[in-house]
């Protein structure tokens, strides 16, 4: 019997608007994919979709009957079924992703291991996560810093004309550690003006400070910079790596821009043959998604798995940042249950 497909909508909300470089908002909307195999074992994804890279709910609710009518009937042809999703509807990542993740989770359920167990993978090796402060008022900042107080990373979101007043805001109420995403939102030589600020206020790692093909940009603040300076937008999948070899120290993968599972273990793969540093980072999504990344942690350098914690209420109970520590669960599969 081939494997069949359903869908649900999840409704998720910030506790605080979540401001980026881009803008912001409080309230969004992702996709639970479900895929069944004729012994009716299931597994589980989420599409969080991001115009950024060019998808709406909408592309994702319509791409994903048409990775329906490909699955065929053997979960375990991994590689096989990638191939044919991508081939039958190509870019939409997100909705890629989801059924990637589901297939994995169904896979590794039916092989009674946690995924990461199924890759080989020791779950105690994943690292610590930031926890993102995003763009906000003064008084603002200072509250999502506080109640942020069981993290000892904090990743700012900088890239407006507050920037050093940010970083101000933020050393008043606290002494840990600073990693900063510009989200795009400065060019080269502003990236390089602001090097000796970051430095000033302690800030250990820079990501995507420039936009996307900027890579003389990057070239330019790598000549200056003190400290690892990261590729996101940059970097979708593996293809882009190359171009980026001298330019960055490291990437970042997110599930719902690379498009599927067995991408990013190859996008960790070729940025290891590069000598290059490794992050994983993620979406607003809820902690089915999150698990999906944790799982593939203990392979990475920097994480940056919050995109759960920053909900008003997650549906799911899944990974968890203890004390920023990633706890990825024990259970068959993402070993993800409803809340």
């Amino acid at each position: 019997m081939p494997l069949t497909l359903s869908t649900e909508l999840l409704e998720l909300r910030t506790r605080h608007p979540f401001i980026i470089a881009r803008g912001g908002q409080s309230e969004y909307r992702t996709v639970m994919v479900k895929i069944t195999d004729d012994d009716g074992h299931e597994g589980w994804g989420e599409a969080a979709a991001t115009r950024f890279y060019g998808e709406t709910l909408d592309t994702v609710q319509a791409a994903l009957p048409r990775y329906a009518d490909v699955l065929g009937d053997d979960p375990q042809q991994l590689e096989a079924i990638e191939a044919r999703l991508e081939a039958a509807l190509g870019r939409n990542a997100a909705a890629r992703v989801a059924v990637s993740v589901a297939l994995h989770d169904l896979v590794a359920k039916r092989a009674g291991l946690s995924l990461c167990r199924y890759w080989g993978l020791d779950p105690a090796a994943a690292p610590q996560s930031t926890f993102t402060i995003g763009m906000d008022t003064a008084e603002m900042v200072r509250t999502k810093v506080l109640e942020a107080s069981d993290y000892p990373v904090l990743k700012i979101k900088l890239g407006g004309d507050r920037d050093r007043e940010l970083l101000e805001t933020i050393r008043s109420v606290t002494d840990r550690e600073l990693r900063v995403d510009a989200n795009c939102g400065w060019t080269g030589p502003q990236a390089v003006a602001m090097l000796p600020v970051l430095e000033e206020f302690g800030v250990t790692l820079l990501e995507q400070p420039v936009a996307p093909h900027d890579l003389e940009g990057f070239r330019r603040i790598r000549r200056h910079a003190r400290i690892p300076v990261i590729a996101d937008e940059s970097c979708v999948t593996a293809r882009d790596i190359p171009a980026l070899v001298g330019a960055v120290d490291g990437i970042n993968i997110k599930l719902a821009k690379c498009g599927s599972l067995r991408e990013a273990l190859r996008m960790i793969a070729v940025a290891r043959t590069h000598g290059m540093m490794v992050m994983v980072g993620c979406m607003i999504e809820s902690s089915l998604g999150i698990t999906a990344a944790a799982h593939f942690t203990p392979l990475v350098d920097v994480v940056d798995l919050d995109g759960a914690a920053l909900l008003s209420q997650d549906p799911f109970v899944g990974a968890t940042i203890d004390g920023g520590q990633v706890r990825i669960p024990d259970g068959a599969g993402l070993g993800v249950s409803r809340r």
